[in-house]
Parts: structure tokens; sequence; C-alpha cells
């Protein structure tokens, strides 16, 4: 990928995480953007997004999409380029998984120190 995509990539993700954070919020629940890929010709950019806590992750993909206009609005002010993308969101749950390990590893660990 060239540097100026990642670049582009960096940047929505950066000014996306700032509005998502201001504009809507999230009883119980960590919502966190992970990545974010521009598709080369900048008219869409996948967003990839990650739910931690009460709140189910459906509810928050939702709420999410209700709030694509205006996020798309907020980040066309904030960032200069030549299209604003169309901002498509996708449920990645890589850090829940990530984290159900830990569970799973310290569980292990604890049950085995009982044992000793």
């Amino acid at each position: 990928m060239k540097h100026r995509m990642l670049r582009v990539n960096e940047v929505v993700k950066r000014e996306l995480s700032g509005i998502v954070a201001r504009e809507v919020s999230f009883e119980g629940a960590l919502v966190t953007i992970n990545h974010v890929e521009v598709t080369s010709d900048l008219k869409n950019a996948h967003v990839f997004v990650s739910v931690l806590g009460s709140e189910k992750p459906e509810n928050v993909m939702t709420r999410l999409e209700e709030h694509r206009v205006a996020f798309q609005s907020e980040l066309a002010r904030r960032v200069t380029m030549k299209f604003t993308p169309h901002l498509l969101f996708h449920l990645d749950e890589s850090i829940a998984r990530g984290s159900r390990i830990v569970e799973i590893l310290q569980q292990i660990d604890n049950d085995s120190e009982k044992r000793e």
C-alpha cells in the first residue's frame, strides 16, 4: 500500500474516532475504531469497530449506521479530501476474542494454582 493511502487511512481513523466519541454515547460499552481502510478512489471507507462491555454489538452497529450521515458531514468539515468517503461500518471481534482468551488463560492458571 502506498504511503499516501496509509496516511489517509490514519487521518480518517483519528478524526472519526474523535467524532464518534463526541457525537454518540454508548451506555455500558467501550466502542473503539480499530482500523479504517479507504478505497484508492477515496469514495468508500471500511471502518472496523470493536465493542467491549455490556451493550450488544448489534445495537452499537445500528446506532453507528443511524449516525453515518452526520459522521460523514463532520468528517468532511475536518478533513480536506477530494471526496468524502461513504462510511461502511464492520464489527471487528478480534479485541473481544483476545480478551476472552486472556480470561481463559487466567482461569487455567488459577485452577492449576489451586491444585498445587
